[in-house]
């Protein structure tokens, strides 16, 4: 379809917006040269094609290379690579075509982003090998990984124009692995962006609602902004600083993930702004000691929390990220946030990697490795294993972009930077693979604790080893680095290979005996029978003679009657199988709902968040056991299998059910009394006449808590019971567990 003269001055003005951009970046008469000669081949490579919204489809590289020079910093080549960034993916063109018209570099970014765009694909092998050999160019060049998270983020902006399962795949995928790669990056407000748009799409309500509730209160804590703020400018002033101080809104994201994580209403939400400090340093003071001066001038008119104090000025985050954060009580009783830092610190909070690579080359020190350098070299080095699926490959790779780290120090003395959370045995193996292979616990100042233990800030930690100890399963529930994952999985898979070798050995000859080609119907009837999950799973235990098939011909005659969909209809669709050849960003075309009859396909619950009628669902198509597994769509699980498998994404909703008890897990909290047991169970079970599976409390120094396992028939028995439940005398808290874990 050829475009309009509405379109043709649409595409001009975006352009000429881009042009302005680059009048900071583009220095010499060629800058200019080849970002035209780039436009140009791109208009002509995608003319007539749109995009979902309508609009003519170089839009969207124009606007993806306005995002990487206003809001990234990056320069020419860049913009460059982001207009043409969808050439040798979407047309004729290829990339040896584009290295002659504009080099080597250009070409091989664009290279590096074409194969991005295939990351997502089913077919997994294709998909981890092609996201590594891009990750593994990071230290090269990361600006590839930086116009792909533009790229992301504008896709993200356009996403309305996307079919609601389509919105699904896309937001998993982001909030699993862009948004914490923006993060570990340093872009901070692409990063927040991004969770926010994650949001808008997949709790849409959730959403709306605290938009709504932070633009009622503006007034209000615009005025506590100015309250709080007056004393400390009247200071700053009086001590010649020159500075400017502006209070912040917290994310939409981070204000839901606050009032899901605790529980709690909008209004229960209490630090829902920072202020933030930002002066401009002078020649004369070190910018470290100009942040711990504004502290205590700061500190002279509130109160500090003494463990709120976060000091990334004298230990920069791994990202580069500087700021000395604090702490105080506010006016009228309020914990208040402050963030102080330099305008240095300022522009790599706000443009991450492009900020901190420039001003370390200014820097007459820029020859030495910073810990941003570090953390590329334990990429490559976390993702030069071999891997045979995606899965394990984006796990590994999202380990490394940890966000919270604790640094522990050698007996020598050498610091080391790990995540919050990182056991002994993560810091045997970031010492040293054999070392972690050998470790069989450790001195944490100077005092022998188990390798399993969690590490603090300011440990100094010595490992004990034996040359006749080796890596155990159990160890992967202990380890929190990918490099400790991925040496104990590499360790742990030469023996299970062999005995998967020899459990398909096994299974199949004993198939031929009946006469019986092993296929998925097979798998449903055995997996359960040996408590497996998967067909690997079933063959190493088989290998390791861990179970046996003697009654295996009992197993494969019983019949499959007692089939959960005996219970509700669920509709089904799958809007991700693309047909052969069409182009995955321009025909993403879904197919109409069909309804599935009470045989085929089979339905499990998932385990992991356990949904119930009322629930908002999705499906996932496991291949592992040939049946669609219904997750919620706020399930952590879902949101990995999404972004790892968008193609077994499958739409499902409750259409109707019959008499049929899920369980579900409540928390309670409360002051105890004598009886208040009693009085909990008469009222579920007696009053309510809802079975209890299980009930665990406890008491200590007044208070009691504990957790109560019921069938329910769906979310009307769930929210009556905490209505309920929270009329008890002394009940504080009753809510319903969103993840339950065996």
């Amino acid at each position: 379809m050829e475009y309009t003269e509405k379109d043709e001055l649409l595409i001009d003005n975006r352009w000429q917006d881009l042009l302005r951009s680059c009048e900071k970046i583009a220095t010499e008469e060629r800058d200019w040269d080849v970002i035209k000669k780039a436009f140009f081949l791109a208009k002509e490579a995608h003319k007539g094609v749109r995009r979902r919204s309508g609009e003519p489809y170089i839009i969207h590289p124009i606007a993806v290379a306005k995002i990487v020079v206003d809001e990234i910093g990056l320069g020419v080549k860049s913009v460059v690579a982001a207009l043409l960034h969808d050439v040798v993916e979407d047309t004729t063109y290829t990339v040896e075509e584009i290295e002659s018209i504009f080099g080597a570099k250009i070409a091989s970014m664009v290279d590096g982003l074409t194969k991005m765009a295939g990351v997502f694909n089913s077919n997994v092998s294709e998909q981890a090998e092609n996201f590594r050999k891009v990750l593994l160019t990071l230290s090269d060049d990361v600006r590839v990984i930086l116009i792909k998270i533009a790229d992301r983020l504008h896709n993200m902006r356009t996403l309305g124009a996307m079919p609601p399962n389509k919105q699904i795949k896309i937001t998993s995928e982001t909030i699993y692995l862009f948004a914490p790669l923006a993060y570990r990056l340093g872009l901070y407000g692409i990063k927040t962006e991004l969770e926010d748009l994650s949001l808008k799409y997949r709790f849409p309500q959730d959403y709306a609602e605290i938009e709504r509730k932070i633009h009622e209160t503006e007034l209000k804590r615009s005025q506590l902004i100015e309250t709080f703020n007056a004393p400390i400018i009247e200071k700053l002033r009086s001590s010649g600083i020159d500075f400017e101080i502006s209070g912040r809104v917290k994310s939409i994201y981070s204000i839901w993930l606050k009032m899901q994580a605790k529980q709690i209403p909008f209004e229960e939400v209490y630090d829902l702004f920072a202020i933030r400090i930002i002066f401009k340093p002078t020649a004369i003071i070190p910018e470290k000691s100009q942040c711990w001066h504004i502290y205590s001038l700061i500190t002279d008119i509130y109160q500090p929390k003494p463990d709120r104090i976060r000091d990334w000025v004298t230990i920069p985050k791994a990202n580069g990220y500087e700021a000395l954060h604090m702490t105080v009580m506010g006016p009228g009783g309020m914990w208040v946030e402050v963030q102080i830092r330099s305008e240095r610190m300022e522009e790599i909070a706000e443009r991450g990697f492009a900020a901190h690579w420039k001003y370390k080359h200014a820097s007459l020190s820029s020859s030495g490795e910073d810990d941003f350098d570090r953390w590329l070299k334990k990429v490559r080095e976390a993702l030069n294993s071999p891997t045979e699926n995606a899965v394990d490959f984006l796990d590994n790779f999202k380990m490394t972009l940890y966000t919270t780290e604790v640094v522990v120090f050698t007996p020598r003395g050498e610091s080391r930077k790990l995540p919050k959370g990182a056991t002994a045995l993560d810091f045997a193996y970031d010492i040293h693979t054999k070392l972690g292979h050998k470790a069989i616990g450790a001195k944490i100042n100077h005092k022998i604790e188990s390798i399993f233990t969690p590490l603090m800030n300011g440990d100094q930690v010595e490992i004990i080893s034996s040359e006749n100890n080796t890596p155990k399963r159990e160890w992967l529930a202990h380890v929190t680095t990918a490099k400790a994952r991925q040496a104990i999985r590499n360790y742990l898979k030469r023996d299970t290979d062999n005995n998967i070798e020899k459990g398909i050995e096994i299974f199949d000859e004993k198939m031929r005996e009946f006469g019986i080609t092993p296929s998925a119907r097979v798998f449903r009837k055995v997996l359960p029978a040996y408590a497996c999950k998967t067909k690997d799973e079933f063959y190493s235990k088989l290998g390791a003679e861990l179970i046996n098939l003697d009654g295996i011909e009992k197993i494969l005659r019983q019949n499959s009657a007692n089939k959960i969909l005996k219970f509700w209809t669920i509709q089904l669709s799958n809007p991700f199988k693309s047909r052969a050849g069409e182009n995955k960003k321009r025909n993403s075309g879904s197919k109409p709902p069909i309804s599935v009859d009470s045989d085929e396909p089979e339905f499990t619950i998932a385990e992991c968040c356990n949904p119930i009628p009322g629930d908002s669902v999705v499906g996932y198509q496991n291949p592992d056991t040939g049946k669609i597994d219904v997750h919620k769509t706020s399930c952590d699980e879902l949101t990995r299998l999404a972004a790892q498998h968008g193609d077994k994404i499958t739409s499902v909703k409750w259409s109707s059910q019959k008499a049929m008890s899920y369980l579900t897990v409540l928390e309670f909290r409360g002051i105890d009394r004598i009886g208040v047991l009693m009085e909990l169970a008469q009222l579920i079970t007696g009053e309510l006449n809802i079975n209890i599976r299980e009930l665990h409390i406890q008491s200590h120094d007044g208070i009691f808590e504990g957790t109560i396992s019921v069938y329910v028939k769906g979310m009307d028995d769930v929210n009556e019971i905490i209505k309920k439940v929270g009329q008890i005398k002394g009940i504080e808290k009753v809510m319903r567990i969103n993840n339950i874990k065996d």
